[in-house]
């Protein structure tokens, strides 16, 4: 017998499991009696906010979901699929391991990189490439340095075992991030359109199958209570409801999978990711309408003793659940066979809308499909909402700061190449195999990453990560509207036209309402310029409960943009090509130091508002910079982002050790020259070219301001800045490295 299959089941049963008394009393009602241990195991993970985004729903709805590009409706699959011509489509999808990696950060974000690159290839698309987007504290602590390791090693080890390359991401460094690291996965592959899988059980009669590794007892609870709950004293006890990964594994999951797909014999596949069989199986026949019958005694396990409650909470990796056509059996079983994937069948189809599970031969829970899922019995809150206490401190006014000289503003410019958050991540991103399958085109060249489609010659996507969560802190609207206007404009200036996104929202405890109005706040953002773009929103995750026992993280809602490339031979980088061409800024220019890595790094502070961020300045911007690119006018395009435009100016020679002499026509006050205004990009023309450029930002109403010539082997900026590209790069090569090269103690 099951040996949780006697015990007393009562509402305070449910509160240890994370329900409710009024979700208890619901599930109560629902099925018309007390369930047993194990289906409130699964209502446990179910009703989950991870699992059944119960406290955000409402506001997701809200984003624009629909999109002439779009193959599969958001949320709808495991990820989303945008149609990129001659019958193929991208898949991409960025998911969070946030709680896991603060517990166990190797396998945190190992598996992190797993569960995102299932999602991609259960929809029969071969992944191409994957993205992360990392947040920590302060790198000088010793806290932080076990994280930052555990973390980058775990994601490194995963992708390059897997054979995937990572390609792109970002990595910013702030106190509030010290108990409560954020690690976003992101994942992106290539899939024949009319290949495609879908996470969608039917048939009554068919056979249900699990693919890949046993089951075992990692990752019980990961969902439910590791990622719905704030770190405290007891943090570390958690570390059993870490998943533990096998990267090899996968790889042989991928192939079988891939090839399962391509014979014709899927049904209906889903990864085990959150939930384990407890979310497969139920998400699966609600939206096929059907029900599931499943022998838990059939399943492969690790540990047998495992009871009925364990095997349907356990998140073990690498498993995926199958629904074969009737009579192709064996076909798909010597597909397995081949690729040394175990393939056992634990249950079929059914036509009553139930999951029906059984252990020893007892019926141990019998669900109704639909009571268990979004859209269906899961609770959906309206959360009340607050504008933070904080933001009367916060919000003051900030002035343009002080009027520069030379030799402030060059000791300034290196200070802020220094910042951990502005300076190079080369020694994070070398550790990650970023050439692995030979679709690499531009990986830190440029803003974006460039991937080249090998099924459609000479076209590509550019794909980035982004969000500075300083300005969703002071600004949560803004925030949002920013996050995605610079990964769109990062797609831009490599010259991608944006057409979608996939969003990681990280926020603290819903149930606070000054952080759900962060978070209503920055969707409102999101949504607006998504909309002005017409990028829609094609999935993603929600990560609440983001707290230390001090605070709350800022709020930080990634976002994954996907940019497509008719023609890769008209991609521009960040670096300056070649002398003798013109340095241009496009776009406006304002004395802003609200929310600034100047006013964070130089002044300690965290004040102000968040830059102002015009929306349609914004879209009539990256409009003209994607056909200046396009139409071959422009050499290099760079937007200016932390640090403001003398940190853009510098970052653009050290590619090529090319300088530029550039003259300001703006006071030299700190606004100018380190304020992080929105809606700039700076490029490198020939000169022949400036003529045709100034026609076409004319036309579109975009400023164009011309600031002077590269060459030379110094950037110089009169009055302001001569220095030695070699030493200005030194500098912001040799930060991170020196200080993570300081004592690691045991943590």
């Amino acid at each position: 017998m099951d040996m949780y299959s006697e015990i007393n089941v009562t509402v305070d049963t449910a509160k240890e499991l994370g329900l409710t008394a009024a979700e208890y009393d619901k599930i109560v009602e629902r099925l018309g009696r007390v369930p047993t241990y194990t289906e409130l195991g699964v209502y446990s993970v179910m009703w989950s906010e991870h699992c059944s985004y119960k406290n955000s729903i409402l506001q997701l709805k809200t984003l624009p979901r629909e999109g002439a590009r779009m193959l599969v409706a958001a949320g709808e699959e495991n990820a989303g699929v945008i149609d990129v011509g001659e019958g193929y489509g991208v898949a991409f999808k960025i998911e969070s391991h946030n709680h896991p990696s603060a517990v166990e950060p190797f396998q945190g974000a190992a598996t992190g990189v797993g569960g995102i690159l299932r999602d991609i290839f259960t929809m029969g698309a071969r992944p191409i490439a994957a993205l992360n987007s990392l947040r920590f504290g302060e790198p000088t602590t010793e806290r932080t340095k076990y994280l930052i390791k555990g973390v980058v090693h775990g994601i490194g080890h995963y992708g390059n075992c897997f054979g995937v390359p990572t390609v792109g991401g970002e990595v910013y460094f702030d106190r509030c991030y010290s108990d409560n690291p954020l690690v976003n996965a992101m994942a992106v592959g290539v899939v024949k359109a009319d290949k495609m899988a879908s996470a969608r059980a039917s048939g009554p009669g068919n056979p249900v199958f699990i693919m890949g590794s046993s089951t075992g007892r990692d990752g019980i609870h990961g969902a439910s209570l590791l990622a719905s709950r704030e770190f405290d004293e007891l943090t570390e006890n958690m570390r059993p409801t870490v998943q533990v990964g096998d990267p090899f594994a996968e790889k042989l999951l991928l192939e079988a999978s891939l090839e399962l797909i391509n014979a014709g014999v899927v049904v209906g596949m889903q990864d085990m990711g959150a939930a384990g069989i407890s979310c497969s199986t139920s998400e699966m026949s609600e939206k096929g309408n059907v029900g599931m019958t499943i022998d838990l005694d059939k399943v492969p396990l690790r540990e047998q003793d495992m009871s009925a409650y364990e095997i349907m909470l356990s998140e073990s990796q690498e498993r995926m659940l199958v629904v074969v056509a009737k009579g192709r059996e064996a076909e798909a079983a010597a597909i397995c066979e081949k690729w040394d994937v175990p393939f056992t069948l634990i249950g079929e189809v059914t036509d009553d809308g139930f999951i029906t599970v059984t252990r020893y031969g007892q019926q141990v829970a019998h669900l109704p499909a639909e009571s268990l899922v979004l859209g269906g019995g899961a609770p959906v809150y309206v959360r009340e909402q607050q504008r933070p206490e904080y933001l009367e401190l916060t919000s003051r006014p900030v002035d343009r700061g002080p009027l520069f000289h030379e030799k402030e503003a060059t000791e300034t410019l290196k200070a802020l190449l220094a910042a951990p958050t502005i300076a190079s991540k080369r020694w994070i991103y070398e550790q990650y195999d970023s050439q692995v399958g030979d679709n690499t085109v531009m990986r830190r060249e440029g803003d974006a990453a460039v991937l080249r489609i090998k099924e459609l010659p000479g076209k590509g996507v550019a794909v980035t990560t982004d969000c500075n969560s300083r300005y969703a802190y002071l600004n949560p609207y803004r925030g949002g509207v920013a996050a995605v206007a610079e990964a769109a404009r990062n797609c831009v200036c490599v010259g991608a036209e944006p057409v979608a996104i996939t969003n990681c929202l990280n926020f603290g405890n819903p149930y606070d309402p000054e952080v759900y109005w962060q978070f209503a706040e920055a969707i409102r953002g999101m949504g607006d310029m998504c909309r002005a773009l017409n990028t829609p929103v094609t999935g993603g995750n929600v990560s609440f409960h983001n707290e230390s026992q001090q605070h709350a993280i800022y709020p930080t809602p990634t976002i994954g943009m996907l940019g497509l490339i008719d023609d890769l031979s008209k991609t521009v980088g960040l670096s300056v090509p070649a002398a003798d061409q013109q340095v241009i800024l496009l776009g406006w220019q304002r004395e802003e130091l609200g929310g600034s890595e100047y006013l964070h790094t130089i002044k300690k502070r965290v004040i102000g508002d968040a830059p102002t961020i015009n929306i349609d300045e914004e879209v009539r911007l990256q409009k003209a910079t994607l056909e200046a690119i396009r139409s071959g006018l422009v050499s290099a395009a760079h937007d200016t982002a932390e640090g403001g435009l003398l940190v853009a100016l510098a970052e653009m020679t050290f590619g090529s050790g090319i300088g530029m002499h550039v003259t300001l026509p703006w006071d030299p006050y700190a606004g100018h020259l380190f304020g992080e205004t929105q809606s700039r990009i700076v490029v490198t023309v020939p000169a022949d070219a400036v003529a045709a450029l100034t026609d076409l930002c004319t036309r579109h109403d975009v400023p164009m301001t011309v600031l002077g010539t590269t060459g030379g082997t110094k950037l110089v900026v009169e009055n302001l800045v001569y220095a030695e590209i070699a030493e200005l790069r030194d500098v912001y090569e040799n930060a991170l490295p020196e200080i993570m090269s300081t004592s690691l103690q045991t943590v």
